[in-house]
């Protein structure tokens, strides 16, 4: 079992990790998932004691391994690694680079280590390349290789940065099938990776991660179906996100449709869908919304799916309660109407901006 305790790590300039607190389980097999630049291969690399953290605590198995003194070999010795760039030595066969660790520091024979070796590269299909160099093989069979090198010292955890990122997308199956059945063995894996389905498909906790710590945990179906936090549903909906706040009936217009043309534009959306939701912001808001107010406040948040290629709007504003669909502008209405599959209106007293309409934007 790994316990994280409050884990921090900080740069001259940047704090990738705030304050991560998280129990590993034996057999857990966990998928790190969340945007660039969150901290998820600092978390592993810290784990596996390759980055020392700057504040909390690491117990691995009851026993602190962050503390002043405590050998790291012997928890290297439980905790295996896969990188991004393999890191297999360029001089030694495929056999050897097997067989080095376990022979230096495990102190096995050479029979021993040879046997072992042999074993798990035909357990990873590459048993007939034992005598190549790694130059001589596919960046995935290099991969592959790697992840071999690590199961020859026995670890306990298989820690697996990215283990795909660096391959041809021709190559990456080959890997994940690997892990796949590394999976089943019953190895407590953390796996920091930027393949959703794969996540999904191989992990029983998913850890998503944002703005220095764990944002949220839970199995595979609650983040990918279900998240609870914004955040989260953002980043597995693959959702862009452009917003307008509204604060004046002077407010630029012109401007803010030149923003969305080259939002819609940067997410690659049909000219059509983008003809819709500037309507729906011009008949909503301009239309309907504005000449009720004297002092509007009004928030617009366009949600495009790159996942889905699904486009939302919703609108918060202030004021009494006002449904648009009881709006005395018809011709704005029927325009609304007719660029909609669904709009959704609610009234909260208890919110600032008590009232909300969703709509779900026709798609072409």
């Amino acid at each position: 079992m790994i316990e994280l305790r409050h884990l921090k790590k900080t740069y001259a300039n940047a704090e990738p990790l705030k304050d991560v607190s998280v129990t590993v389980n034996n057999g857990d097999v966990i998928a790190v998932i969340g945007p660039s630049g969150t901290g998820k291969s600092t978390l592993i690399r810290c784990i596996n004691l390759l980055e020392k953290p700057t504040g909390g605590q690491i117990l691995l198995d009851g026993e602190e391994i962050t503390a002043r003194g405590y050998d790291v070999c012997r928890a290297r010795q439980k905790m295996g690694m896969v990188f991004q760039s393999f890191n297999l030595f360029g001089h030694l066969t495929v056999l050897e680079n097997l067989m080095l660790a376990p022979i230096d520091l495990l102190g096995r024979s050479k029979q021993e280590a040879y046997n072992k070796a042999m074993e798990l590269l035909r357990r990873v299909g590459l048993a007939d390349r034992a005598l190549n160099y790694p130059d001589e093989l596919s960046g995935g069979q290099q991969q592959r290789v790697a992840i071999a090198r690590t199961l020859a010292m026995d670890p306990e955890i298989i820690l697996l940065d990215e283990p795909t990122s660096a391959l041809d997308p021709t190559m990456v199956a080959e890997v994940q099938a690997v892990i796949r059945d590394l999976a089943r063995s019953g190895k407590t894996m953390i796996i920091v990776t930027h393949e959703m389905n794969f996540a999904r498909a191989i992990s029983n906790r998913v850890l998503y991660m944002d703005e220095g710590g764990i944002c949220e945990d839970g199995t595979p179906e609650q983040i990918f179906d279900h998240p609870q936090k914004e955040l989260t549903r953002r980043f597995v909906k693959k959702l862009r996100i452009y917003e307008l706040d509204i604060d004046s009936r002077d407010y630029d217009f012109i401007g803010a449709g030149v923003e969305i043309d080259r939002y819609c534009l940067q997410n690659d959306m049909a000219p059509k869908d983008t003809y819709h939701v500037r309507l729906v912001i011009e008949e909503l808001v301009q239309q309907i919304l504005l000449p009720r107010m004297e002092r509007p406040r009004i928030r617009v948040l366009v949600e495009y799916s790159a996942q889905e290629r699904t486009t939302a709007v919703t609108v918060d504003y202030g004021g009494e309660r006002f449904d648009p669909k009881d709006t005395d502008n018809d011709l704005s209405l029927m325009t609304l109407k007719s660029v909609s599959e669904a709009i959704n209106y609610r009234y909260d007293p208890q919110c600032e901006q008590a009232n909300r309409v969703e709509i779900k934007v026709k798609a072409s």
